[in-house]
Formats: C-alpha cells, sequence, structure tokens
C-alpha cells in the first residue's frame, strides 16, 4: 500500500487539513438525546458517518469510549473504522498504545495489519519507555503503508514534568523524541508516515521541530485554547504538515446531519485560514 504520509498528504489537500475525533463520552451522547449505552454510542457513530464521512480527511475514534462497552463496544469501532475507510476518510485511532517485545508486536499486529478487525490507517502511540520500545509498530507501518502519531509535547498539565525533563546529553525527553522521529523520516516525501502529537496549547518550549520530515496531530485548536497564532507560531515552516484535531466545535452541533455538517466546514475554514491553505477550487 502507498505510504500513509503520501495518502494523508494527498487526503489534507482533497479534503483539508481537519481531524474530528470521534469521541462518543457521557456527556456528549446526553446531549444528542441518546443513552450512555452501546446503543447510544452506536446511534452516535451512525450519525456522524452518515454526516461526515464522505467529506473529512481523517478521523480519530477515541478507543476507551468503545471499550467501556466490552464487546459490544469493540464491534461498534470496527464497524465504524471500516464504513468510515469505505468513504475515503483515513481513520487514525487514538489508543496511545505503548509497551515492549511482543506485547507491543501484537499491538501492532492488532491495528496496523490489513488483515485484523481492527485496521486502521494510523495509531497514537506512547514512547515513554523508550521509542525504540515502539520499532514493532514502526516496522508493520511500513510493511502495509501505515502510520504512527507518537505522544511529544501534550498540552496536559502533568506532561511536562517527564516530557521537559533532561537526558544526560541536555536535551529534553520530548526533543530526543522529535530528534529520533525526524531521524526515522528523513528523506521521505512528501510527508514520513511517523507523526508527532503536540498541542496547540504547549506555548513557548523552546524545542525544535523544524526537521521532523512527518505529520503533526495537533488538538487543542478552538475550545481547549489554542489559536491560529499559536499553530503559525509552534509550527512555523512546517504548516503544510500540521493536522488539527477537533471534537467538539464539531461533534457538538449533532445529532442534526446538517448542523454536523455546517460545523464541520466553519472549522475546516478556521483551520485553513490559521495554516493559510487556501480550499480547492
Amino acid at each position: 500500500m502507498e505510504p500513509f504520509g503520501a495518502r494523508l498528504a494527498r487526503a489534507m489537500d482533497e479534503r483539508g487539513p481537519l481531524c474530528v475525533g470521534v469521541d462518543p463520552h457521557s456527556s456528549l451522547l446526553k446531549a444528542w438525546g441518546l443513552p450512555d449505552d452501546a446503543d447510544g454510542v452506536a446511534s452516535f457513530c451512525q450519525t456522524v458517518v452518515d454526516a461526515l464521512a464522505d467529506r473529512v480527511a481523517v478521523f480519530k475514534p477515541q478507543s476507551a469510549f468503545f471499550e467501556r462497552f466490552g464487546a459490544r463496544g469493540a464491534q461498534i469501532l470496527e464497524s465504524t473504522i471500516r464504513q468510515l475507510r469505505e468513504a475515503g476518510a483515513l481513520v487514525l485511532l487514538d489508543a496511545k498504545r505503548g509497551d515492549i517485545g511482543s506485547t507491543v508486536a501484537a499491538y501492532a499486529d492488532a491495528y496496523l495489519n490489513p488483515s485484523r478487525p481492527m485496521y486502521v490507517d494510523a495509531i497514537t502511540a506512547s514512547p515513554f519507555l523508550g521509542l525504540g520500545s515502539l520499532a514493532p509498530m514502526f516496522d508493520m507501518a511500513a510493511d502495509h503503508g501505515g502510520g504512527v502519531f507518537v505522544l511529544a509535547l501534550t498540552s496536559n498539565p502533568e506532561g511536562p514534568a517527564v516530557q521537559h525533563a533532561r537526558g544526560i546529553d541536555g536535551r529534553t525527553v520530548a526533543q530526543t523524541i522529535i530528534d529520533e522521529i525526524s531521524q526515522l523520516n528523513k528523506g521521505v516525501e512528501p510527508l514520513g508516515s511517523l507523526g508527532l502529537v503536540v498541542g496547540a496549547t504547549i506555548g513557548e518550549t523552546g524545542h525544535d521541530l523544524s526537521q521532523v520530515n512527518g505529520p503533526f496531530l495537533v488538538p487543542g485548536l478552538g475550545a481547549q485554547g489554542g489559536t491560529a497564532d499559536d499553530l503559525r507560531r509552534i509550527f512555523a515552516g512546517n504548516l503544510g504538515a500540521v493536522l488539527p484535531s477537533s471534537s467538539r466545535e464539531v461533534l457538538g452541533a449533532g445529532p442534526d446531519v446538517q448542523s454536523l455538517r455546517d460545523a464541520a466546514s466553519r472549522t475546516l475554514d478556521a483551520c485553513r485560514d490559521a495554516l493559510g491553505r487556501p480550499g480547492r477550487s
């Protein structure tokens, strides 16, 4: 299969730089008038598919909101992934998996092997057992045209205690991760398949993102406080690789299908303006 980085670059060009999170948490289900159970999640996801699957570049289901309903939740997630991909969207599963040895290899097999029922285009991963521990994921992604987005600079208040800690070479943990992903993506065109998760609200951190040559998944734009100026400051010189992620701004408009489409269009326009990426004529 064509590498994920190339497929993502084309999807953002054709559908625009927007990732919509599929987060059926209890308060959102309630706001939609749905029960907080597997049936409610199934109805929620079907509405998202019907409204947006053919017009958004990337969808990011959050695995935890499905896992809480056990086998039925997993079934709904599988069905949602399949329908989104059949509509031409890319699916990035937000699972933040990270482990060592045969366990991380099993995670890679579960999500990045096209023969598996939970197969997706890309996953999120935690590198804090050492980036090398994720090698089976990187290898599986390379073998099957998948992608991996590695946590680097997150905007939760607890993150800097680990991510800004310095090693014996003076680099922060986050900068070490950034530099190692940059090496793995070196020379790949048009975009490497290994990305980083960097929050829109991280502020001035002094980290160098200029050599990554891969995509940035950027939560936090809009309701969480991230602004267009934040994106331009944090990702200067790399705006074409930025994939803003939004959930509340879009899904809060549901369950009406047209309202969801209108909200997605407004959010996409805001992303395009922030990144200086005009729409296709």
